[in-house]
């Protein structure tokens, strides 16, 4: 005889078919988290619309000596609500002729991945994100491989590895010599499908648009992150991809730069906090402006005479960064950093997780 469900088993059924597919398709929410406590009290307020809060933690040196830690608190809050602890790695100051000292040596590499295999196996981490910047394109294939070394330990223990991208929009280095000097020591150095196809997921660093090098203008614009997007999903599936989306304005003025004996003014910029950029635009009376191009809210104002600029990454071009991960179904996002944001984001997360 065949057994037929009974309606209560059948209701159970498509309940729990129902949360699956909820739990499959919801987006991670990474946060990248600083020693402070701006950032720990927000990571506490807002710890439910967290997946992965990512701290900036270690460091690892020519040899391949780790050192660092963690905020004992940040592993106790994230463990009690089920939120995964991810640190980072990073090369200090970004130095690049240290980290190919440490790329070219087996021993090294070696130690600092035993290291990191301890370090997850200790503290019970979801596991650790590469941010390994301005690594030389020269360096490329000797990075994918100690990539690749390190996943294959972490795997073996049942622990994830990620990496933080610099962004990148095209294959071509681009119109200017500040492109070129990008592309060689900021962007042709990953190899992204092996990155893609070795570890667990890619954070792209989809921000810095505009810098202090630059001339002012949006953190992250969305036709330049939709290039980028674009350009990244060549290379691996749109569930390996979290997509970079800054938190902090900028705010462009005349600085003076006294060197020696001479000074000299120059265009320079400081990233700031939400409330820091909300006290400057009140401070000089100015209005906030819209940009329906870009998806950025923006202001100009004249201070004696010299025009200033503020850039400001507030709710509204966090909920257009965010659509951008249903248009192309990517895994998640990741934000830089916790503490500096427009609270109003958390109402924005709040009505798009319902």
């Amino acid at each position: 005889m065949k057994k037929h469900l009974s309606k209560i088993q059948l209701t159970f059924f498509i309940a729990f078919f129902a949360v699956s597919i909820q739990a499959q398709t919801k987006t991670e929410n990474l946060f990248y988290y600083v020693n402070n406590e701006q950032c720990f009290e927000a990571l506490t307020k807002n710890i439910d619309k967290i997946s992965i809060v990512a701290p900036q933690a270690f460091s690892v040196d020519e040899d391949g000596i780790v050192w660092g830690s963690v905020d004992s608190r940040v592993i106790e809050l994230a463990r009690a609500h089920t939120v995964g602890v991810m640190p980072l790695i990073v090369n200090p100051g970004f130095d690049q002729l240290m980290l190919h000292r440490l790329l070219v040596n087996p021993q090294a590499r070696s130690r600092c991945i035993s290291t990191l295999v301890d370090l997850c196996e200790q503290y019970k981490f979801l596991g650790i994100q590469f941010d390994f910047e301005n690594l030389n394109m020269n360096d490329r294939e000797a990075f994918t491989k100690f990539y690749q070394e390190t996943a294959d330990a972490l795997h073996k223990k049942g622990f994830k590895l990620s990496i933080a991208v610099v962004h990148r929009p095209e294959d071509y280095a681009g119109h200017t010599a500040y492109h070129k000097w990008l592309f060689e020591n900021w962007r042709a150095g990953y190899d992204l499908a092996e990155l893609a196809k070795a570890g667990d997921f890619i954070s792209v660093m989809s921000y810095s648009q505009h810098t202090r090098r630059t001339t002012p203008g949006p953190n992250a614009g969305i036709p330049w992150v939709t290039q980028i997007v674009e350009y990244f999903l060549k290379f691996m599936p749109p569930e390996k991809l979290s997509l970079g989306i800054p938190l902090g304005s900028m705010h462009w003025y005349t600085a003076l730069d006294t060197v020696r004996y001479f000074a000299n003014a120059r265009s320079w910029s400081d990233a700031i906090d939400h409330a820091r950029a909300l006290g400057i635009l009140k401070t000089y009376k100015t209005k906030v402006q819209w940009s329906d191009e870009q998806k950025v809210s923006f202001a100009v104002f004249d201070n004696g005479g010299l025009f200033e600029y503020v850039y400001l990454e507030d709710a509204r071009s966090f909920k257009a960064k965010y659509e951008l991960l249903k248009q192309f179904k990517l895994r998640g996002f990741s934000a830089w950093v916790l503490g500096i944001e427009d609270p109003a984001i958390w109402n924005v997360l709040s009505k798009v997780s319902r």
